[in-house]
């Protein structure tokens, strides 16, 4: 193997050293990155006696992506490899496609991650990956959370999320695979330039002239990452006094939140919204200042899909039922990216897991006595066959089901301090 070889699963093995996994997954798609990312865990797990399991989300979305999919399991077979794929069928053709099926994916990892009870997940994303970021954020008028980028490690979705060649350069990894005798899948995608990231990619090639590269613009990521995690420890200790998890919702002592620094509090409200609405993306600027407006008059407000009520000295930011109000899935699965609700044992056959709302909260008398809100209840997951309530976990119905929260409070406090 080369020197460049031997360097890339260095820096491969560096990235894992620091977390000492024993059961690691890798989310590959059959592309060059990924691809490289799985040979590169194969040789470290057999180094360190570590189980790996492999992903590939399916989006459905351009023929020939479920061949592109089953040629990533027989990949897995000859590296012997457990592999499953997640198919997306999911999309009914509104918003943004490649913000939902974005969404989908790490929906589905976290799912496929939590079930296993792996220790982490990898990603394949690179320096390219980065800068190409750093591009789009800089056309977006971004702040420092958007120059940082991405980060090499973040918690989310109550997963831990790795990105172990992210100071690794795309064709670095290609060499890589050429080198093994690895073979892999270019995406078409890859060339439309209706895609910002596509275009992106074209425009820095051509702004090499002016020294833009995609080393300088990792660096300023990197530089914007280290003043993001300074703003974002005085967030976490002004949390400790402001902030309370109840249920999936979050509690805000409204005196003692206007208070803080406006950068402190607009941060933790900001938090709060893409907890609680388990989004990769906060409300703009503008939006968390006409928020801030609603609070100070003491008004009900929505926003980024969750509500924003007063309860006397404390604000509640709980779930918008019409943001869940059509989510279906099965027992077992993640509702709502957060919540999963199982029976403690008999036949789930036939049931489904979606919001309660008004008419079900009717059955269940004793839902007062949970301290949750109205609005926050009716916007809980609750199973049901047919049109028959099971249980409500949430509502104070259980029948021998468990609802457990993804992203439970410590969730909330941690991932203040991990992007």
């Amino acid at each position: 193997m080369s020197a460049d070889s031997d360097f890339l699963k260095f820096q491969f093995n560096s990235a894992l050293a620091s977390e000492a996994p024993g059961r690691i997954g890798i989310a590959c798609s059959g592309g060059g990155d990924s691809l490289a990312l799985l040979r590169l865990a194969v040789d470290y797990a057999r180094e360190n006696g570590v189980e790996l399991h492999c992903i590939t989300v399916d989006h459905g979305l351009r023929s020939g992506s479920d061949a592109e999919a089953e040629g990533v399991t027989l990949i897995c077979q000859g590296l012997g490899i457990p592999h499953e794929i997640a198919r997306w069928t999911n999309w009914d053709g509104q918003g943004n496609l490649q913000d939902e099926a974005r969404r989908a994916r790490y929906g589905m990892i976290a799912d496929f991650a939590q079930r296993l009870e792996l220790d982490l997940i990898c990603l394949g994303h690179t320096s390219d990956d980065q800068a190409e970021t750093v591009l789009m954020q800089i056309a977006r008028s971004a702040g420092v959370d958007g120059l940082a980028a991405m980060a090499p490690k973040r918690d989310h979705l109550g997963v831990t999320w790795l990105r172990p060649l992210l100071q690794t350069r795309r064709k670095d990894l290609r060499g890589f695979l050429l080198e093994i005798g690895q073979e892999w899948i270019d995406d078409p995608s890859n060339e439309d330039e209706r895609f910002d990231r596509i275009k992106a990619r074209n425009i820095l090639e051509a702004l090499a002239p002016l020294g833009v590269s995609t080393e300088k613009l990792c660096t300023l990521a990197g530089n914007m990452a280290d003043a993001r995690h300074a703003l974002n420890q005085q967030v976490w200790h002004f949390a400790g006094d402001v902030a309370l998890v109840q249920e999936g919702d979050v509690l805000l002592h409204r005196e003692n939140l206007m208070r803080g620094h406006f950068e402190t509090r607009r941060r933790l409200l900001r938090h709060a919204l893409t907890w609680v609405s388990a989004s990769d993306y906060g409300p703009r600027q503008r939006e968390i200042m006409n928020l801030f407006k609603a609070i100070k008059e003491e008004r009900t407000a929505t926003l980024a899909g969750c509500l924003i009520a007063i309860e006397n000295d404390r604000i509640r930011i709980s779930r918008e039922f019409s943001a869940v109000a059509n989510l279906q899935t099965a027992p077992g699965e993640l509702w709502d990216n957060r919540w999963r609700l199982t029976p403690n044992e008999g036949d789930a056959t036939g049931v489904t897991i979606r919001a309660l709302g008004e008419e079900a909260l009717q059955l269940c008398p004793d839902w007062r006595e949970t301290g949750l809100s109205r609005a926050s209840t009716i916007a809980s997951p609750a199973a049901f066959r047919g049109d028959a309530l099971l249980a409500a976990p949430l509502a104070g119905v259980n029948n021998g089901w468990n609802a457990e929260n993804a992203c439970g409070e410590k969730d909330f406090f941690n991932s203040l301090v991990s992007h």
